[in-house]
């Protein structure tokens, strides 16, 4: 059988949404014959604002160019939150497939969301959904999570990132790190995005 190949693409400037991203990796791999690799895509601010701002450095990830998204059978993208939209950084990455936008190079294929807020209301649900047009112009299939996480979707008794859209945590002023319960969302997202590509892949 064919190996399906998941690509996680994500942008996190201070390891909250890598965090999510290597735990969707996890589950994504543990679907036999899934192959799923991490990618960051490119920063766009200087290494002098960057550390003006606190931010550590990049992982050694590698970092993604557009040309390299079609060899995926499936997309996972991730980001922060900037006033409910995707961070500028994935937005100028997002900007740069006009030219798999022209030949329509991504259509067909699933794609799914993870992201991380500063708080609450500040948009668990906006990013994913604002996020999707990204999705439509390339004629991507989105795939959200539902409520297939269970009763992990209905906790109240503590601060839970994440949504039907797809996974996601709170960086809160920066020093909140993922839940394990936001993790285990995570490697949920991976896994059932990963079913969901092999099953679209072995269907052609």
């Amino acid at each position: 059988m064919a190996t399906t190949k998941v690509y996680i693409v994500y942008y996190s400037m201070y390891g909250h949404v890598e965090k999510l991203a290597e735990e969707i990796k996890k589950g994504a791999a543990s679907v036999e014959g899934v192959e799923a690799k991490l990618w960051q895509v490119p920063e766009t601010l200087p290494g002098e604002v960057l550390g003006k701002m606190g931010a550590p450095p990049k992982s050694d990830v590698p970092i993604i160019t557009p040309d390299e998204l079609p060899e995926a059978d499936g997309l996972l993208f991730g980001f922060p939150t900037r006033f409910g939209l995707m961070a500028a950084q994935f937005k100028a990455f997002m900007d740069a497939t006009g030219g798999l936008w022209r030949t329509q190079a991504l259509a067909g294929k699933p794609a799914g969301i993870f992201y991380s807020t500063g708080s609450q209301g500040g948009g668990q649900e906006t990013t994913p959904l604002t996020s999707i047009t990204q999705l439509v112009h390339h004629g991507l299939i989105f795939v959200p999570i539902g409520y297939t996480f269970g009763a992990g979707m209905f906790e109240m008794e503590s601060v839970k990132g994440g949504s039907p859209y797809g996974s996601g945590t709170f960086a809160g002023d920066g020093s909140r790190q993922p839940t394990e319960l936001e993790l285990a969302q995570a490697f949920h997202q991976g896994k059932y995005f990963a079913g969901f590509a092999k099953k679209l892949k072995g269907s052609h």
